[in-house]
């Protein structure tokens, strides 16, 4: 019988993203996110999050789509991604999150090779469930090392300052 896991559905710009919900720590409400200057225009800005100062990075920004608009439903997803051998969290935008889903490992594509407004090396694959898609991002690679050093960069100019 094949095993089932779950993952977190989420709306950006219209498409329904998921990532494991082993990996997310908390959803919260959009709050005043803090720029920080010389970021990648992805990198939104930081929170502070019950004295945790953290990187919210915006992802339609990250897949090339442009600054969020910030709506009533924009919330912040609290994930955890690795970064070389250490685990660290971050927190990245959604329109919308949606539900919560049991997708079995034959519910699970490999990733599209087109179709997609994402680089198929941000995805674990395309999850199929009830007539619906979704695309099940990989969330270690959605930032390089590079990138989350700089976000991380960032958090600590900013706890300094």
């Amino acid at each position: 019988m094949p095993t089932s896991q779950q993952h977190l559905t989420f709306i950006i710009r219209g498409e329904e993203h998921a990532v494991p919900i082993l990996r997310v720590k908390e959803i919260i409400e959009f709050e005043t996110v803090t720029r920080v200057p010389g970021t990648p225009p992805y990198v939104r800005g930081v929170i502070n999050l019950r004295g945790a100062v953290l990187p919210v990075i915006d992802l339609a920004a990250k897949f090339g789509h442009g600054e969020s608009a910030v709506g009533k439903t924009t919330c912040i997803i609290v994930v955890e991604t690795r970064l070389h051998e250490e685990m660290i969290v971050v927190g990245v935008m959604a329109d919308a999150v949606s539900e919560v889903l049991d997708l079995r490992e034959d519910d699970i594509e490999p990733p599209p090779s087109f179709g997609t407004h994402i680089r198929v090396d941000y995805l674990l694959g395309m999850g199929k469930l009830a007539g619906k898609l979704v695309l099940i991002l990989d969330i270690d690679r959605l930032l390089s090392p590079v990138e989350m050093q700089q976000a991380i960069a960032a958090t600590g100019e900013l706890a300094v300052s």
